[in-house]
């Protein structure tokens, strides 16, 4: 999928070396389709290496797609540089009268918190309850997913013993799944998390449907059909060193910290990280944008909020 990102973000030079097509603003004006409108927010505190992971993802497709960029105005990011924030990102203030084929809300590293004292939480509830009405298909990462399925359905995070930190095999559990259609019977996904959601809360809300799991993670997956949400507790954009990085960052600020289970050969630190995620990464954001955004989404993106609900007798998620 030919990607349309501002010229001179720094995701432009990084694909153009890997050989993904970005497309310019010319060539996407002169081809007579509506890119699909993709809205990122981007939480996570390195947020060029996340625009990155992003993109990659999404520009690996065949149609065209328009990435817009949001942060959240309520939190001072301590870790990008404010010149590139200006440049790039909006507020949410500045697109809340648009409507979106999809959106992707990213993870957050304030596990420790209680979600009330995120200091932008207020500003992401406002974000989570316009995406309702205001987007197709929204797909939540990790914290993100957690946070999405504490406000739309009150399912509390938990605390895990220890940080759940590495590579972990996982199965599709919802057979029918389209979300995970062309999956192997198991494939791989990074986590890096020290919080989780329980089965017994998720299977205890009617609307909610678990799609896959890990016996070493847990829950993975889980669709809310009426509003075509989905809430994803691993980190599938991951690069193949983002984890060693996390692993080297602890270390070196002497944090207690594991060495990422199913990372290293033989978990020798010595060794390159072994990538066995990205196939598998690639084909679950092909999936979400064909079947679940771009077979689906109106043209007229002023009819979103009329499809509030439409196909809720569908079974194949």
């Amino acid at each position: 999928m030919p990607i349309k990102i501002p010229d001179h973000l720094p995701a432009v030079d990084v694909l153009h070396q890997e050989n993904i097509f970005v497309m310019t603003q010319n060539r996407a004006t002169s081809q007579d389709i509506r890119p699909l409108q993709i809205l990122l927010v981007n939480l996570m505190p390195k947020k060029i290496v996340t625009e990155v992971q992003f993109s990659r993802l999404l520009g690996n497709t065949s149609l065209q797609i328009e990435l817009e960029l949001v942060a959240p105005r309520t939190h001072t990011s301590m870790n990008t540089p404010q010149e590139h924030l200006q440049a790039f990102y909006k507020s949410f203030d500045s697109v809340r009268d648009r409507n979106f084929d999809g959106c992707i809300i990213t993870g957050a590293p304030v596990e420790h918190l209680e979600f009330e004292d995120v200091d932008y939480w207020q500003e992401l509830c406002d974000i989570m309850e316009w995406t309702k009405q205001h987007v197709h298909s929204t797909f939540h990462i990790c914290w993100g997913a957690q946070a999405g399925l504490y406000y739309h359905y009150g399912i509390p995070k938990v605390a895990l013993p220890s940080k759940l930190f590495g590579v972990y095999p996982h199965q599709v559990e919802y057979k029918r799944s389209i979300l995970f259609r062309g999956f192997d019977d198991e494939f791989y996904v990074p986590h890096s998390r020290h919080t989780t959601v329980r089965r017994e809360d998720i299977e205890a809300v009617p609307e909610l449907r678990i799609l896959s799991s890990s016996p070493q993670a847990g829950v993975y997956a889980v669709y809310a059909k009426k509003h075509k949400q989905f809430f994803v507790t691993g980190h599938s954009e991951y690069d193949a060193d983002t984890l060693e990085q996390e692993y080297l960052r602890d270390v070196a600020a002497g944090k207690p910290i594991s060495v990422p289970e199913n990372y290293y050969p033989g978990d020798d630190v010595h060794q390159s990280p072994r990538v066995c995620w990205r196939a598998h990464a690639n084909l679950l954001f092909c999936n979400w944008l064909n079947y679940f955004v771009y077979q689906t989404t109106p043209y007229d993106l002023s009819m979103i909020p009329s499809l509030e609900g439409e196909n809720e007798n569908q079974e194949s998620v």
